[in-house]
């Protein structure tokens, strides 16, 4: 039997001891190690504290600055324009001539009037004489009376022709005069819808003419405000290019029917001490309805409203965390919402970083005012807030 050889095991290395050593130390440190607790995530945020107050309900829509009279003038004859005197923009005066058409025809007709005229007027006097020679004869006694009465009856008729043919030419010559279109108030061409060349008939409009005085602003009104606005008093009125000027208006007149494409109803807000300096034709006007609410009412940012599968909420901020709380919207006051229920006076909300927030959500309140008012800063502060929430968002 052959002998066993047994060869002498060689030594680790260190390299290989050291790594043993090390993972055994590892694993009984991670043994007696506790775990490490989750820090709470916590959100900036900024918010106010509710209060009831009674608020300036107010609406505001854009409008386009009219005057309060524009006719649309036309011919009262049909013809041929053969002249323009004014554009669109133009200043006339009364009596001021704006058109003409070619008087060519109406002159001949005018011609053949005035010769009818003339032949009338001859009969008439012709048929006038007879009768007062018949009535010396008749006095005489040398003609019947049957015939007195047929020259009578031949002068009335005559007379009836005469007179027919006067009123034919006075109305031809009427018909010439139509020829021209002269304006017939004091104001501004504001269009122009036919030019040189052009056939019109009869009341065709040609120009349009705005009647220089009272102008007026003319809005769209929701049909869910009509109700409110047309009780309210105080109306102001501001134009786009000057929007400090703030103006007095009358709301003079409501449609009582709403446009059928827009569904809107069309008002006109009257600014009677508008001078041609400060309200031009053509403006962009605005138009401020204020009233305060009979009743103290809630009102919130804009930018404190939640939608929350399509019901629209607050964040009310509780014992250090946020809730969810669904509110009743009751209309707008400039940027603000006004709130009927859901939330009560007392009640902090959030109005900054509520899309980063979940129920139960802890958060840090970096500003808190007595009532929610906005203004310039709380825009401001919005949406610092919001770069805030969104940095500490991504810095966790």
């Amino acid at each position: 039997m052959a002998p066993i050889i047994r060869r002498p095991r060689k030594p680790l290395s260190r390299l290989r001891v050291t790594a043993v050593v090390s993972a055994a130390a590892v694993l009984a440190l991670a043994g007696c190690s506790k775990p490490v607790e989750k820090q709470a995530d916590i959100r900036p945020v900024r918010a106010v504290v509710l209060a009831a107050d009674n608020i300036d309900v107010v609406a505001e829509f854009p409008g386009e600055v009219r005057a309060r009279v524009e006719s649309r003038l036309g011919f009262r004859i049909a013809g041929k324009i053969v002249g323009r005197k004014v554009d669109a923009g133009t200043e006339v005066k009364r009596g001021q001539l704006l058109m003409q058409l070619d008087p060519q025809d109406l002159k001949l007709a005018q011609a053949q009037a005035s010769a009818g005229l003339k032949a009338a007027e001859s009969n008439r006097d012709l048929a006038k004489a007879e009768l007062k020679r018949y009535q010396d004869l008749r006095e005489k006694n040398f003609v019947s009376q049957a015939i007195l009465d047929s020259k009578e009856t031949t002068f009335k008729a005559a007379q009836a022709s005469y007179d027919q043919a006067l009123a034919g030419y006075r109305n031809q010559s009427n018909q010439a005069g139509y020829a021209s279109l002269v304006s017939d108030v004091d104001g501004v061409v504001t269009g122009v819808d036919a030019e040189v060349g052009q056939v019109v008939g009869a009341g065709t409009p040609v120009l349009r003419v705005a009647q220089a005085g009272e102008k007026e602003i003319v809005i769209a009104i929701p049909e869910d405000k009509v109700d409110v606005l047309r009780k309210v008093t105080d109306v102001k009125v501001r134009t786009w290019a000057n929007p400090t000027d703030v103006i007095p208006g009358i709301l003079r007149e409501l449609s009582p029917v709403a446009d059928p494409a827009t569904r809107t109803y069309a008002a006109k807000v009257s600014i009677p001490d508008a001078s041609a300096e400060r309200i031009k034709l053509g403006m962009t006007g605005y138009v401020t309805f204020s009233a305060k609410s009979q009743n103290a009412m809630l009102k919130l940012p804009l930018a404190a409203l939640f939608n929350d599968k399509g019901a629209t909420s607050v964040w009310v901020v509780e014992n250090g965390g946020v809730k969810l709380v669904p509110v009743q919207v009751a209309g707008s006051s400039g940027n603000e919402i006004l709130v009927a229920g859901g939330v009560t006076p007392g009640q902090t909300v959030v109005t900054a970083g509520v899309n980063q927030l979940k129920p139960g959500q802890k958060v840090k309140i970096l500003a808190s005012e007595p009532s929610a008012r906005m203004d310039n800063r709380v825009a401001a502060d919005t949406t610092k807030a919001s770069a805030v929430a969104a940095s500490a968002g991504d810095a966790k």
